[in-house]
């Protein structure tokens, strides 16, 4: 008979420091990324990102 055990994984915190980094880095990145492409780019995007998806956009 085995016994499971939940261990918990305490970050350091410059591995935190990293994860809040690369985060706002991705979220600054992607503000920027949508606040400087066309209406029409974004719209083709979230459509063809849908279509593969298979989820119905019309």
């Amino acid at each position: 008979m085995s016994t499971l055990t939940n261990q918990a994984y305490a970050a350091t915190p410059s591995q935190r420091l990293v994860a809040i980094l690369t985060a706002a880095t991705f979220g600054l990145a992607l503000v920027f990324i949508s606040g400087f492409a066309s209406p029409e780019t974004i719209h083709n995007a979230a459509h063809d990102w849908r279509h593969s998806h298979n989820f119905p956009c019309h």
